[in-house]
């Protein structure tokens, strides 16, 4: 019997392809406030909680690899990134500093159906990312059973 990839290990790293590293680093660093934790050719990850943040660039893994580099078109999202914060007041706080810094907002903050004030932005590789937090009440029923 073959075990679900997901019983076996935990997700460690989420990995951007990006077009161009240097243009990224300075984003996530200069932007958004990742310190650097590892830089090589092609690619650098960040420190983080958790999850480790990485952007390895489309043409160097392609050449290395042989994994397609083809490039999406603008403005196609391919995944979210989605960042949970402590309140509702802290997504109007980080909109107001982060579009102060450039960073490009879908538009201001919103209590949605799902029961959370988001905010959603790209970087320069129109990755797309999500500050949320809940709001009275949480994230509602799960639905999971649990062995």
């Amino acid at each position: 019997m073959t075990m679900p990839i997901a019983s076996l290990s935990r997700i460690s790293d989420v990995c951007l392809l990006v077009a161009d590293i240097e243009r990224t680093v300075e984003f996530y660093v200069e932007k958004l406030g990742f310190r650097l934790r590892r830089r090589a050719e092609g690619f650098a990850d960040f420190h983080g909680q958790g999850v480790t943040l990485a952007a390895w660039e489309l043409d160097h893994i392609n050449r290395h690899t042989g994994v397609s580099n083809l490039k999406s078109p603008r403005h196609a999202h391919k995944v979210c990134v989605a960042v949970l914060l402590d309140s509702p007041d802290e997504i109007d706080q980080l909109h107001a500093e982060l579009s102060a810094k450039g960073v490009p907002f879908y538009g201001a903050p919103q209590n949605y159906v799902w029961n959370a004030r988001c905010a959603y932005f790209t970087d320069p590789d129109d990755t797309l990312w999500e500050l949320y937090a809940w709001l009275d009440g949480g994230p509602g029923d799960y639905h999971d059973e649990q062995p």
